[in-house]
């Protein structure tokens, strides 16, 4: 047996998410329209700032289904180059130096994540990794995808048994082995294995890594930076109308 690390790849080997590039590059083939590439742009403001939640990935998963039905796979092999010249500047240096590491150390290094599978295999391949794990879709028998999933999503529960049927069959010892993701979604995978870190945490996966004892990763300042710059704004909004009302409060007193 073995040990292996296990990474998720959005907002935790990369900064933001995979999917964005995904539906910018389906823009350009012509399968999302531009009022949709603006919402989706909002959807990928809010997982920088908050990750995902059970609600926003059956949300994403249905317009996937949406978008992806009838269209050839080839369609989306065209895209692949495109996609990985969008993921590769997110990629956070310090999480490349991690994945060097453990292989400097004799184990073996894996992305496991929600994003298409060819794309998850092409990215570990280029990074010098020993695989990927991501969703498949379903394809018909004259080579379009139906838009619906040929297996489980990697996601929550389907992530973490993915990864124990992935080492049940290549002799992984995941006692022995690591686990990284942003996400509370990621939990079961994180308490899969016996050493987990969180990347980027908020305060409740944060509190939760304190309480396990887990490793954690902090270098990601864009939904700080966000999240500050919001209550400034607020603070602001806030003066500018207690100005405004400060002369009838006192005017309604007298």
């Amino acid at each position: 047996m073995s040990a292996a690390a296990f990474f998720d790849l959005d907002r935790t080997l990369i900064a933001g998410s995979s999917a964005m590039e995904f539906v910018r590059a389906c823009r350009r083939a012509g399968l999302v329209r531009r009022r949709d590439l603006a919402r989706w742009g909002i959807e990928h403001l809010r997982f920088r700032l908050r990750g995902s939640t059970d609600q926003s990935t059956e949300k994403a998963l249905s317009a996937a289904e949406q978008m992806l039905h009838g269209v050839p796979e080839r369609t989306l092999a065209r895209m692949a180059p495109e996609l990985l010249a969008g993921i590769l500047p997110r990629i956070y240096p310090a999480m490349l130096v991690e994945v060097h590491s453990h292989q400097d150390q004799g184990r073996s290094t894996f992305i496991v994540s929600a994003a298409g599978d060819e794309i998850v295999r092409l990215l570990a391949t280029v990074l010098g990794m020993d695989g990927g794990i991501g969703s498949r879709y379903a394809v018909d028998g004259e080579g379009n995808l139906t838009g619906r999933l040929d297996g489980p999503l990697m996601y929550g529960e389907g992530k973490v048994e993915a990864v124990k049927r992935f080492a049940d069959q290549h002799g992984l010892d995941l006692a022995e082995s690591w686990g990284y993701s942003d996400s509370a979604s990621d939990l079961p995978m994180l308490r899969a294995v016996g050493h987990a870190v969180v990347v980027n945490p908020d305060s409740e996966l944060a509190a939760i890594a304190a309480a396990e004892g887990w490793g954690v990763m902090r270098f990601e300042r864009l939904g700080r930076n966000l999240a500050v710059g919001a209550a400034v704004v607020a603070m602001g909004i806030a003066g500018l109308v207690g100005h405004l009302l400060h002369p009838r409060i006192r005017a309604a007193i007298r």
